[in-house]
């Protein structure tokens, strides 16, 4: 039989690749473990014969020792010593944060900076001379008098003091609320509200007494009576941050302390003050629809707000 007779181009050009024949088993092309000794199939007449292509077994078991350490190395020492990774918190538990209960000066610097002058002004009250702390109380007090003379001095003078000292209730009601108040609606707002809840109040009370005096109804040294403290700024903050809460905790904040202030009115111990503190609460309520409005901006990013300011659904 006559030998095929091949072209210039397969002859002349031994250089250019040839087609692999198709394995006639999948082993063939793979010299697998199953066949070691497979060879693949013959090419054409006249191509130089290729170098198989085959896989060596030891070559496989080198390749696999050598990643075996290289992926022990990868792995966290926990894994490697066969202890179980923690679980993580739930998503609830890790936005717990306590420490923002407490103003701080970068995230509440109004309430931090507030509380801080309170302290010292509770400390000198508490340590100095009895005379001189009677007649600065008596220069800061909102009295009926004093509100004729110069009203804002005296509103905010009486807003330096605390009534009881760093002992009242009102101190831990003051960082909670106002804490809570400003991470939500800012600092500006914050004493805002604190000052629109202390000022009316203080108004609202002390402008019948003059009336009562000038009709006959009260002395005339009613027209003195001590009056300084802030607790119609705390009660208006509490009002004012119940609106921005959760439903349900919402309605728990008001009712606590409206029963705390109805209570202290029916007791009837100090009328004026009293009724200042129902009033001021609802003060802090009737600021829900604009406190609500400037919290949902803060939320959607539309105005400058700091970086803590944060509305609850």
């Amino acid at each position: 039989m006559k030998r095929p007779v091949t072209s210039g181009a397969e002859t002349t050009n031994p250089a250019a690749p040839a087609a692999p024949a198709a394995p006639s088993t999948p082993f063939a092309a793979t010299g697998s473990a199953a066949d070691p000794a497979a060879a693949p199939a013959p090419g054409l007449d006249g191509i130089p014969r290729q170098r198989p292509l085959t896989v060596s077994v030891e070559g496989v078991y080198v390749a696999v020792a050598e990643s075996v350490p290289a992926a022990a190395e990868r792995a966290p020492a926990s894994a490697a010593a066969g202890s179980v990774p923690p679980r993580p918190l739930p998503a609830r538990l890790r936005s717990v944060r306590p420490w923002r209960l407490f103003p701080t000066p970068t995230g509440t610097p109004f309430t931090f900076g507030y509380a801080v002058v309170l302290a010292v002004t509770s400390v000198v009250a508490e340590y100095a001379d009895p005379d001189l702390v009677d007649r600065v109380l008596q220069a800061s007090s909102t009295d009926v008098a004093h509100l004729a003379q110069s009203p804002v001095r005296v509103l905010v003078a009486s807003a330096l003091w605390i009534a009881g000292g760093l002992t009242s209730a009102y101190v831990i009601a003051f960082l909670l609320v106002l804490t809570a108040l400003e991470r939500r609606i800012g600092g500006w707002r914050t004493a805002g509200v604190f000052l629109l809840g202390h000022g009316l109040a203080t108004l609202a009370t002390e402008i019948p007494v003059g009336l009562s005096v000038l009709a006959g109804h009260l002395p005339e040294s009613s027209l003195h009576r001590y009056d300084y403290g802030i607790s119609f700024g705390v009660a208006a903050s509490v009002g004012a941050l119940a609106g921005l809460l959760r439903p349900w905790l919402r309605w728990t904040v008001l009712a606590v302390f409206g029963w705390m202030v109805i209570g202290d009115l029916i007791a009837f111990t100090d009328p004026m003050t009293n009724w200042g503190h129902t009033m001021a609460l609802a003060i802090g309520v009737a600021t829900w629809p604009l406190l609500r409005r400037v919290s949902s901006r803060t939320t959607t990013g539309t105005r400058e707000t700091p970086l803590t300011a944060r509305a609850c659904p």
